[in-house]
């Protein structure tokens, strides 16, 4: 805090701050020239005082609610996030806490000047580097933590709702917003209810090439273009919402989730899929710590280092090619002898020397070291029989997707592989409910079509509710 012994903001934020047991660097610009001169320049040649820098951010004469918001103190706790633009999760948490007007201090550790949180995330979590980490009171550490943990951490009530929507769209991604987007425009009022962040799958990749209107663009990028549609069209969007059953109550759905209860004239389904596992020994020990899904969301964290992929389709070189911009070296095992993924992504893979392929091997077991932490990957090659190991600091897998559709098992027909079946305008087999996205059989795993079949959904909406 820059400020003057004289001056009565300041010594009313200096009481704040004592109060609520925040520690400060106080620096009279009075007796420091220099200090005088920061404040000028922060402050546009402006002498205001008192300007207070939090987590490299600059607040000039903050008053107490605003100080409070940028170091979340609240009445009974204060919290502390640490986290990343890029996370989903942190995404998820700092989206609920402020739906629910809880203050949290956002310490952002891809900054340069966060560089200490470091430590900080690594000593809280044994060693590993995890967010969100959320810290309430200095005595509560939540790492990586559902809605429903910080509703209880932090006494947040939770209030019944009674309006009845014209439809309540699960899943978030492309193939919901887009429903959302449609029905809105018909002047129907929707929800969103989505279990972790608002994009799906789309939101993970780091560059799609193939959608309409782009040559390039990120995934988050898209994906907040389609959300910020979506809200400006009067959709209400909730994040952090996992649901528990759906059931028909009268002449509309209640949809449970593990907070509350929604209520909605019509259902879509749009749920999309998650990253198929290997299923070998190592693998679950190692998942967060070593093994990986998303590139987007923990590539990060292996910058200039020896990384793993394992698949042979278009996610898996694509990953592997934006993998290979910053790490030391990306190995691809593939369990066929050749690429199945397009000739695009094939092309481009030769022209990148710090990639190396294994191909018509077979992924056997994940390893560690002695104290535990991923060292690499045992395969055996499936002509020869021979076994090796390749090592790596940390391994990526994609290797397909499953259906997320678990919950829905009993309330619509669902195929062998839990797809779930559709019919016309996108009908599930229950009346009122209907299905778009990865989710459903015959999809298609890409955000255009995804995009098409929630155009689809809207229009079955709008034949269902106009009976």
């Amino acid at each position: 805090m820059y400020g003057a012994d004289w001056c009565p903001d300041c010594r009313r934020a200096k009481a704040f701050l004592k109060e609520n047991n925040i520690d400060l660097d106080y620096v009279d610009v009075d007796l420091d020239k220099e200090a005088t001169k920061k404040v000028e320049t922060i402050n546009n040649g402006k002498r205001i005082i008192p300007t207070l820098i939090i987590n490299g951010t600059s607040h000039t004469n903050p008053d107490n609610a605003q100080l409070g918001a940028a170091l979340g103190i609240n009445e009974e706790h204060r919290v502390i996030m640490y986290g990343a633009n890029w996370c989903p999760d942190c995404r998820k948490s700092k989206a609920y806490l402020t739906d629910n007007k809880i203050n949290f201090q956002y310490i952002e550790i891809d900054k340069e000047e966060n560089e200490w949180a470091i430590p900080i995330i690594k000593e809280l979590n044994n060693g590993k580097r995890k967010i969100p980490t959320i810290l309430i009171n200095d005595d509560i550490v939540l790492v990586e933590p559902e809605n429903e943990e910080l509703r209880q951490a932090l006494n947040i009530d939770v209030v019944k709702e009674d309006r009845i929507y014209d439809t309540i769209i699960i899943g978030g991604g492309a193939a919901g917003l887009t429903t959302s987007i449609y029905a809105q425009r018909d002047r129907f009022d929707t929800l969103i209810l989505e279990k972790k962040t608002i994009g799906g799958n789309a939101f993970l990749t780091q560059k799609i090439e193939n959608y309409p209107g782009f040559t390039s663009i990120s995934g988050p990028a898209l994906m907040d273009k389609m959300e910020e549609q979506a809200r400006v069209y009067g959709a209400t969007i909730k994040t952090g919402e996992d649901v528990t059953s759906i059931s028909k109550a009268g002449d509309h759905f209640e949809i449970k989730t593990k907070t509350s209860s929604h209520y909605g004239k019509s259902v879509v389904l749009s749920t999309g899929s998650t990253y198929r596992k290997l299923n070998i020994p190592g693998e679950n020990e190692l998942i967060g710590s070593g093994v990986h899904f998303c590139a987007t969301c923990d590539g990060a964290f292996y910058r200039d280092k020896d990384i793993i992929v394992v698949g042979g389709g278009n996610s898996a070189l694509e990953e592997g090619i934006f993998l290979a911009g910053f790490c030391k070296s990306v190995k691809i095992v593939n369990i066929l002898p050749t690429f199945s993924a397009s000739e695009t992504y094939i092309e481009k893979l030769e022209s990148i020397d710090n990639i190396a392929t294994y191909m018509n091997k077979t992924s056997l077991e994940f390893v560690s070291d002695e104290a535990d932490r991923f060292s690499g990957i045992k395969i055996k090659d499936n002509d020869t029989g021979e076994e090796s190991i390749v090592d790596a600091d940390g391994a990526f897998i994609f290797i397909g997707l499953v259906p997320n559709t678990n919950s829905f098992k009993g309330i619509v027909d669902l195929n062998d592989r839990g797809f779930i079946k559709t019919s016309g305008l996108a009908n599930t087999s229950a009346e009122g409910i209907f299905a778009a996205g990865d989710c459903r059989e015959g999809a298609i795993a890409q955000v255009a079509a995804a995009t098409g079949e929630g155009v689809l959904a809207s229009y079955g909406i709008k034949e269902y509710l106009s009976k």
